[in-house]
């Protein structure tokens, strides 16, 4: 029999052997951490006490043409804060006071997930002196929180060329996702449209770096080293200032002008001036502007929806390329090339015009804009008095040719697509045809036929024709140019650190479309004839330039009339070609004409006069 303490000798021995075992486990394991992998531990323990942060590179400059900033930086003084001090209430709301800058929004800011983890916070941009001496006088009262200096944007001439300069901003979830900025990171500043998009590769720079120290909390406990980040390379444009400037001012005149004629809903347009022989973009205005400066260390909710609210005109739109519409008579320049190259007329064709057409019948007799008629005319008189009943001829006679060639006509000089134009944002348009009235009524199918009637309001610009007056200008310009079609384009050159160009941009002949000199010279003659004896020779009268223009008023349902004015000149020696276009402005030889007249006075260093045009209809 065994004693009690012979049975605890063997429990004694059991527990013996577990302890062993566990102590084998742990030593193992030990040996594992401290031999095998030490060194993983080490480097691990070492990256989570030092953190490293991006610093962001000043932006390059924009200059125009001759050199002078469009664009540049200037430095500032901004508050930034950890978000640790979210949790502080008291805290928050004493520096709410201070920085004048809502309790709320100091919140969101410091809640934002879109930037590094241990990069500040900016709670307020551009902070006066009087306040930045008050925090670092009292820095002891506010723990985590800076003053710092920082660049920022500057805009020496307020919101000239806003809509081609564009605008900076912090960049967003679907920039970062698109991978169209593959070094970017949360809480990067980058180009969100115009110029600051499309180049912002160039305008970048390249970050510098700030590391760090922190303790178990993740805590900043000191600077280790610092690198200094390279600013971006200067950018120049082809857009010339002083031109820039009076293109906008005649947008202004010319809507001004439209209210005093009772057109008072006009309250926007746009206008283009291209280099005929380059593509070189000189001016590019959009009305209504905005102010880019506006959206400086980030833009409220409210300033946002402002700028986009209904009735605001959409301020940010820039219509010179993201806005299409029917181009009104200006397209007959167009209809009339397209005609004489397919030899559905030749410059001695004529039609009458009685006034109200029925090349259709009588149920869909259609009137000129002349209601007595012009009589018989020619090309060259059509064209220049705008002669609406020679023009739905020859869209019946289009009509009547298989093929669609007016439309085929108008793609191949660059309608109803993109011209390829260096910014972001531009819309194709609409060159209409029997399959895009096809998919578009496709839940209709009494409207999906292509009539007659479609070709023939195609061939005075009506219809479902749209276009950009970007597209119109490129048009002019072909003309212009011997019937090269050039790509528009806003950049110049990128200069180097030297201030010279590194890389110059080459003119690109997008396409030959094959218009012959004959025609060439008779759609000019035609366009002259505008100018000097037709539609648009109160506008133009006394002007020392021969300019080949086409004025047009096109019609929208439940809207005024847009007043449009397309040319170029000097006609025999083509340098410019101008569009102007006024929404809802009334008529084009009245209202946009004078603002290209005042346009082509600044592009040749002619004396302005004010114009008071008669009232043309198209």
């Amino acid at each position: 029999m065994t004693t009690f303490r012979e049975q605890l000798r063997g429990r004694y021995a059991t527990l013996g052997i577990i302890v062993l075992g566990v102590l084998g486990v742990l030593a193992a394991q030990l040996w594992n951490m401290q031999v095998i992998h030490g060194q993983d531990y080490a480097t691990a323990a070492e990256e989570n006490r030092v953190r490293e942060v991006s610093l962001p590179a000043p932006r390059g400059r924009i200059l125009d043409a001759k050199g002078r900033a469009l664009v540049t930086n200037r430095s500032v003084v901004v508050v930034t804060a950890s978000s640790a001090i979210s949790q502080d209430t008291t805290l928050v709301a004493r520096l709410s006071s201070v920085i004048d800058v809502p309790v709320a929004t100091i919140q969101k800011k410091l809640s934002s997930y879109k930037q590094e983890r241990l990069a500040p916070h900016v709670l307020r941009v551009d902070v006066p002196m009087d306040i930045a001496s008050y925090l670092a006088e009292h820095a002891s009262d506010f723990p985590n929180v800076a003053v710092e200096e920082s660049a920022v944007r500057e805009y020496p001439f307020g919101s000239l060329a806003a809509h081609v300069l564009g605008y900076t901003g912090e960049i967003s979830e679907k920039q970062l996702a698109s991978q169209s900025l593959p070094d970017a990171q949360l809480g990067d500043i980058v180009g969100k449209t115009g110029v600051e998009s499309f180049y912002d590769a160039v305008l970048q720079g390249e970050k510098g770096f700030r590391r760090f120290e922190v303790d178990n909390q993740g805590r900043v406990r000191s600077v280790l080293a610092q690198g200094d980040p390279l600013p971006g390379k200067d950018i120049q444009l082809t857009i010339d200032k002083n031109v820039q400037a009076v293109a906008e001012k005649a947008i202004t005149d010319a809507i001004r002008e439209a209210h005093r004629r009772g057109y008072t809903k006009a309250k926007a347009g746009a206008a283009v001036v291209l280099d005929v022989k380059t593509g070189a973009i000189v001016a590019m205005a959009s009305a209504p502007t905005y102010d880019p400066s506006a959206f400086l260390g980030g833009i409220s909710d409210e300033e946002w929806k402002s700028l986009n609210a209904k009735g605001s005109e959409y301020p940010l739109t820039n219509r010179a390329i993201m806005s299409a519409y029917p181009s009104g008579s200006t397209f007959k320049a167009v209809v009339a090339m397209a005609a004489l190259q397919d030899r559905i007329v030749t410059p001695g064709t004529v039609f009458y015009c009685p006034g109200r057409w029925e090349g259709l019948g009588s149920q869909w007799a259609k009137w000129c804009w002349n209601h007595a008629g012009h009589g018989n005319e020619s090309l060259f008189g059509a064209i220049a008095q705008s002669c609406d009943s020679y023009f739905y001829e020859v869209g019946k006679r289009f009509y009547q040719k298989p093929g669609e060639k007016l439309q085929a006509f108008a793609r191949s000089v660059g309608f109803g697509g993109d011209t390829g134009v260096d910014l972001p944002g531009e819309v194709k348009g609409r060159v209409p045809d029997a399959a895009w009235k096809k998919e578009f009524n496709k839940n209709y199918p009494e409207y999906q036929q292509w009539l007659p009637g479609d070709t023939v309001n195609m061939a005075i610009g009506q219809g479902d024709l749209l276009v950009t007056p970007l597209q119109l200008a490129n048009y002019y310009a072909t003309l212009g140019n011997g019937g090269k079609i050039m790509k528009p384009h806003v950049l110049k050159a990128v200069l180097g650190s030297d201030g010279t160009p590194a890389m110059e941009v080459t003119p690109t002949v997008v396409d030959t479309p094959g218009l012959t000199s004959a025609n060439l010279a008779t759609i000019r003659r035609g366009l002259v004839g505008v100018t000097t004896v037709g539609t648009g020779a109160d506008a133009m009268r006394g002007f020392p330039i021969s300019v080949a223009g086409k004025t047009g008023t096109a019609q929208m349902t439940g809207k005024d009339d847009y007043a449009w004015f397309g040319c170029f000149a000097p006609s025999d020696k083509p340098k410019y070609a101008v569009v102007v276009m006024i929404e809802q402005g009334g008529h084009g030889g009245s209202i946009a004409e004078p603002a290209a007249r005042q346009i082509l006075s600044e592009l040749f260093h002619v004396k302005y006069t004010t114009v008071h045009a008669t009232d043309q209809s198209r």
